[in-house]
């Protein structure tokens, strides 16, 4: 990891762990996609996937994330310049066989997230020993979602992983663009307060950092880094509910403002609620938007 240390304690003193790649590529890539779900928000779907006669390769991972985005992983164990090129390369493949990705999914996960894959928002995630600066230029070239991941294996029994860089796809408004937009529609129908609040909330959210992902579906509005940090429900009459990456159990509930939604079915991640009402609500909630990016 750059510039990062990490140090065994004990008694006598601390002890550097030295930081390692894995042995060969497949072990790197079996251990990622054992635990893809809690590493990277992402649903394990096939490994070593074939794309066919034509096209003549083999799709490291596929997966499904969160919002129900279709995603490509490629693995790399050391520094390769090509791994984002490869990626796109079976990018263009996804897109061409959109029924066969979905019979997959109806496989693995069943015929309701078949149903509902965003195929509006596809992802490359590389993960590899460490990207060049070229890497970095390359990817925010491309009209895609790439994400470049830095991994490392501490002992015997750690991992690390950095995101290096972080693109959505599509083109995007800016944001001052988008909240003038949302403007304008809000002053012709009731509950305007309440969509300036939503840009309120979602000005916040982009300001916690770079990498900030904005996937728009139509039950609600994530914001990712790698993974999902918050999720926005669309305005209500009185309040906006966003869904945070944070454990209930260690945050001070407060009655109309934090709720405790594990185990309560809604849409989009995260188990803690927050109830805004107001631009002071907001403010109140920084602790948690910080604490749930922390985390993602």
């Amino acid at each position: 990891m750059s510039g990062l240390k990490l140090f065994q304690t004990t008694k006598s003193g601390v002890t550097e762990v030295a930081p390692r790649l894995a042995e060969v590529e497949a072990d790197g890539q079996g251990l990622i996609e054992a635990h893809m779900e809690t590493l990277l928000g992402v649903r394990f779907l096939a490994s070593e996937y074939g794309t066919g006669p034509v096209h003549g390769g083999r799709i490291d991972s596929l997966g499904l994330d969160e919002n129900g985005s279709p995603v490509i992983l490629e693995f790399k164990r050391g520094v390769d310049a090509g791994v984002i090129h490869q990626g796109l390369f079976y990018m263009a493949w996804l897109m061409d066989h959109r029924a066969e990705f979905e019979h997959l999914v109806r496989d693995r996960l069943g015929v309701t997230a078949a149903s509902q894959v965003l195929w509006s928002g596809p992802r490359l995630i590389c993960i590899a020993g460490d990207f060049t600066r070229y890497d970095v230029h390359a990817v925010r070239e491309h009209r895609r979602s790439i994400d470049l991941v830095r991994y490392r294996l501490f002992g015997s029994d750690l991992l690390g992983l950095e995101t290096v860089a972080s693109v959505s796809g599509g083109p995007q408004a800016p944001r001052r663009a988008r909240r003038q937009a949302d403007a304008r529609a809000a002053a012709d129908v009731p509950g305007a307060s309440m969509v300036e609040l939503a840009n309120a909330v979602d000005e916040a959210l982009h300001g916690l950092g770079d990498g900030v992902n904005r996937v728009e579906r139509k039950q609600y509005r994530a914001y990712q880094r790698l993974r999902n940090f918050a999720c926005v429900w669309p305005p209500q009459r009185s309040k906006l509910l966003v869904y945070l990456k944070v454990d209930p159990k260690y945050v001070d509930l407060v009655p109309g403002f934090t709720r405790d939604v594990s185990g309560l079915g809604h849409h989009g991640t995260g188990d803690l609620e927050v109830q805004l009402r107001t631009a002071r609500d907001v403010e109140r909630a920084q602790d948690l938007f910080r604490a749930s990016y922390a985390a993602a």
